[in-house]
């Protein structure tokens, strides 16, 4: 599992004049079940996405096609976690520690 950390490099303006783009970036991958929780920061410097998967260099490249990431309004953070422990509603996220 990993978490994409994103904080904003540009104004606000013209991060918001992005976001519809961004918005429908991240529902084509809540579609392909890659995100399963996202929203902005508090204060408003950026936001956090959570996201399957056990290959960084695909989480990477979804990163990279964000439309904040494509205009140069943010840069990521990602971090890569194993979630051994989870909610019963994400219990089919739930990672096996290395033997």
């Amino acid at each position: 599992m990993f978490v994409l950390e994103l904080t904003y490099t540009a104004p606000v303006e013209r991060v918001d004049a992005l976001l519809p783009a961004h918005v429908a970036w991240l529902d084509a991958q809540y579609e392909a079940r890659v995100f399963i929780a996202s929203g902005r920061k508090n204060p408003r410097d950026g936001g956090v996405i959570l996201a399957v998967g056990d290959d960084r260099a695909r989480i990477e490249s979804i990163a990279a096609a964000d439309p904040f990431a494509v205009e140069g309004v943010c840069a990521y953070r990602i971090t890569e976690f194993l979630a051994t422990r989870t909610s019963d509603e994400l219990a089919g996220h739930r990672q096996q520690l290395p033997a």
